[in-house]
């Protein structure tokens, strides 16, 4: 993985959705929609892979990677698709999505009834680390996706998925140790997660140190050599560290880490998308 590369691209993400503006595309627009628990991001790629605009909206209709909220998951992602036409000058038609590792038949379709509520067309639903694997360009390792909801794991060799695993431990439960530990609601809980990081890392370490033992126990003797952590419950800069140590593998993780999945949502379709033209 170039990391270097790999940040840049998701400072200017980030960019993207802090100014609202957008960028000309060349061609057919593809839009990666990521269904998170605590957010809905929505990421636009040109035909030749540009990133060219981008939304983001606070929202929780998902929990532990089930749409739990059909409702309010198909109106934010709705609201999301009509800003950025609106800001595009033109309408967003194709769209892919991903699932956590494992998911079931239903809850795949349940994305894909929420993308078409949107009035999108599906091209297609991706497993959340395989998505990812796309924007770091790597081949082989494991990615281990921490939202907040889940830690999803999928090996990958040669650019293929080996195997995949997802637990229901995410930046939910941090939230929930939080609020007990500084007596506060829910919300307060998760902006104290965000804006203080430092100080709160030492009680929410005990959850990371459950996600860095999931990972570990998922991957056992397997033969890996590398941990590429994306997802936004990992943005701790401790996090590196702390996998390190409970897994004994090397471990590497992008800035804007939240960004990278729906980034790769979008990649990925345009990738999937050329290999059906070519065919």
């Amino acid at each position: 993985m170039d990391l270097t590369k790999v940040d840049q691209e998701a400072k200017a993400f980030h960019k993207l959705v802090e100014t609202k503006k957008v960028k000309k595309g060349k061609g057919t627009l593809y839009t990666g929609v990521d269904l998170g628990t605590s957010s809905i991001v929505l990421s636009v790629v040109d035909e030749e892979g540009k990133f060219i605009a981008a939304a983001f909206e606070k929202a929780h209709a998902v929990r532990d990677g089930i749409v739990v909220d059909y409702v309010g998951a198909v109106e934010v992602t709705r609201r999301l698709k009509q800003d950025l036409e609106d800001r595009l000058g033109q309408t967003l038609d194709l769209a892919g999505a991903a699932v956590v590792p494992g998911a079931d038949k239903s809850t795949k379709e349940v994305v894909q009834n929420v993308l078409e509520g949107a009035g999108f067309t599906v091209g297609k639903i991706f497993e959340e680390p395989e998505a990812a694997a796309v924007i770091l360009g790597i081949q082989d390792g494991a990615v281990v996706d921490i939202g907040g909801g889940t830690t999803g794991i999928s090996l990958l060799k040669g650019g293929r998925v080996l195997a995949s695993f997802d637990e229901a431990t995410g930046g939910h439960h941090m939230n929930l140790v939080l609020a007990g530990a500084y007596h506060l609601d829910y919300e307060e809980a998760e902006s104290k997660k965000i804006s203080d990081k430092k100080e709160i890392f030492p009680v929410i370490k005990p959850v990371a140190e459950k996600m860095a033992t999931i990972v570990k126990d998922f991957l056992g003797d397997k033969e890996v050599d590398t941990l590429y952590l994306v997802g936004g419950a990992t943005d701790f800069p401790e996090m590196e560290a702390l996998f390190e140590r409970v897994t004994g593998l090397e471990t590497q993780k992008p800035d804007y880490p939240i960004y990278i999945t729906p980034m790769g949502i979008a990649l990925a379709l345009l990738e999937a998308e050329d290999g059906r033209t070519d065919n």
